[in-house]
C-alpha cells in the first residue's frame, strides 16, 4: 500500500476527475500536503476521510 498520493493516483482511487480533486483541495474539503509544487495525500489520511465522510452521510451510501 502507498504511504502518499499523488493527484492523479487519488483520482483513479476515487473514480473522480483529477480538475475535481484539484477543485477540492481549492476548496480545503480534502485533507492533503503542498509539497513545493506537488499535492501529496496522506493515504491512511485519506482513508480516514473517507470513513467520517460515509458516516456523516449515511443514507447516501
Amino acid at each position: 500500500m502507498r504511504v502518499v498520493y499523488t493527484v492523479k493516483e487519488l483520482s483513479q482511487l476515487l473514480g473522480i476527475s483529477k480538475d475535481s480533486i484539484y477543485a477540492m483541495v481549492r476548496e480545503h474539503q480534502i485533507p492533503h500536503i503542498k509539497l513545493r509544487k506537488r499535492i501529496l495525500f496522506h493515504s491512511e489520511t485519506i482513508d480516514k476521510w473517507l470513513r467520517e465522510s460515509s458516516a456523516v452521510f449515511p443514507d447516501k451510501y
